[in-house]
């Protein structure tokens, strides 16, 4: 298998002004746009948390997203990847909100 195609999972927790404004609704869009699957939930702490999984290509792409971009109307002041690892298949089948 190439190496843009090995599929990875990691981790991420997003710190900044990013609830309340469509944070999580635009994660999905996106992650479903790049055709990963994996999770997006706020936190009681006010950041946003979830899980991504895809080829690592894509997965980078998205990591990048959410360290520089978020939501139009987000504010990001940091972004923490971790629990990084290759898997040998999804264990989502698409990229949901969690409530």
């Amino acid at each position: 298998m190439a190496e843009g195609n090995t599929l990875i999972s990691v981790d991420y927790e997003i710190f900044g002004k990013v609830q309340g404004v469509f944070f999580r609704k635009h994660t999905q869009a996106e992650g479903k746009k790049l055709g990963l699957v994996g999770w997006v939930q706020n936190t009681d702490r006010g950041t946003v948390q979830g899980q991504l999984q895809g080829p690592i290509s894509k997965v980078r792409h998205m990591q990048e997203w959410l360290e520089t971009r978020g939501s139009p109307k987000s504010h990001i002041d940091k972004a923490n990847f971790n629990n990084e690892k290759v898997i040998l298949k999804l264990d989502y089948s698409d990229f949901q909100i969690v409530k």
